[in-house]
């Protein structure tokens, strides 16, 4: 007589997780696919207020990114899955001489690294569960990745805007598999930032302007990384420091982050030079070495002129440091 408990909800429930866990995934949850009627409002006036800068695709597919039912039709439930990628050697330099590069984009592109591990976890659903349809998400499309997980359980939406875990910090990236199968979800996370405002403090360029609020054409992320273009007010480009792509600072100082683990994903280790290249030696990188350096890493989304901007302005503020006229 087969066994019905191996296809209970809450049995393929516990077995995806243990899937996650064995293909590398620091944790996994599961939400209800619903409309997010209170994010969709808050989304709503952090776009009427034009916080979201020049990222103009961010104001498209507004229903889609509010009701995963318009993404995926059918959807009944949104896993979410965290894949950490702290690593031993991933600490920008702390000399202003150096360029310095988030600890994200410092080894392979995580898309194709999440997407791979998405598609085998997809499978494993569908050897316990049977027929499932449905799509896996890695940063792509119009997805609210931290709200899903913070519904998941995973954790909450810190006042830095990035999601916080109790167990393993913040240093991950989150993915999800959108299915059209109803598993029993999760209980959501509780926010544990209480009174803290490190994030908001140590900021160079006040981007936090409130807690759980960020405003992108201030953000050194954004600004590195999503701006096109030489118009970036002056403020804000000596808050760049020797960032030359992305920020970690609202990270770094955040005290969930002794709770952070060590990834066990080779890909996400450094690339050579990552870390020991001089903004000099930065600033006479061509488009031939660019596009072999970042091939398949998160730092080519800058583009070559976009790189050498920051490397720029990298340099005009480590001369203002040491008391010099910048040209």
């Amino acid at each position: 007589m087969p066994d019905a408990s191996r296809e209970h909800p809450y049995h393929i429930r516990n077995e995806l997780k243990k899937h996650a866990e064995r293909l590398g995934f620091e944790a996994c949850g599961v939400a209800r696919a619903v409309k997010l009627d209170r994010e969709a409002q808050r989304l709503d006036e952090w776009l009427t207020s034009e916080r979201h800068a020049s990222m103009n695709w961010m104001t498209g597919h507004f229903e889609k990114r509010i009701d995963p039912r318009r993404l995926v039709p059918g959807a009944r439930t949104v896993i979410s899955v965290l894949h950490t990628y702290q690593h031993d050697d991933a600490v920008p330099p702390t000399d202003p001489s150096m360029g310095r590069i988030s600890r994200y984009a410092s080894g392979d592109d995580y898309h194709f690294v999440m997407k791979e591990r998405l598609f085998a976890l997809f499978e494993c659903l569908r050897q316990d569960a049977g027929a499932v349809e449905g799509r896996a998400f890695v940063d792509s499309a119009p997805v609210m990745d931290k709200v899903w997980a913070q519904r998941s359980g995973l954790g909450w939406i810190g006042k830095h805007t990035n999601l916080i875990s109790r167990d393993a910090g913040s240093w991950f990236f989150i993915g999800e598999l959108i299915v059209d199968l109803e598993l029993p979800p999760d209980d959501p996370a509780t926010d544990y930032c209480g009174s803290c405002t490190r994030c908001l403090d140590a900021c160079p360029t006040d981007a936090i302007f409130r807690p759980y609020s960020v405003d992108a054409s201030k953000c050194i992320s954004y600004t590195t990384i999503e701006h096109r273009g030489d118009d970036i007010p002056e403020d804000v480009r000596r808050g760049h420091g020797n960032w030359i792509f992305g920020c970690d600072i609202c990270q770094e100082v955040c005290p969930w982050n002794k709770f952070s683990r060590k990834t066990r994903e080779a890909r996400y280790a450094p690339r050579p030079g990552m870390y020991s290249t001089s903004l000099e030696e930065w600033s006479e990188l061509d488009l031939e070495e660019f596009r072999r350096r970042f091939r398949k890493n998160p730092v080519k989304r800058t583009k070559f002129e976009g790189f050498k901007r920051n490397v720029r302005y990298a340099l005009e503020n480590l001369l203002h440091q040491g008391g010099e006229e910048t040209p």
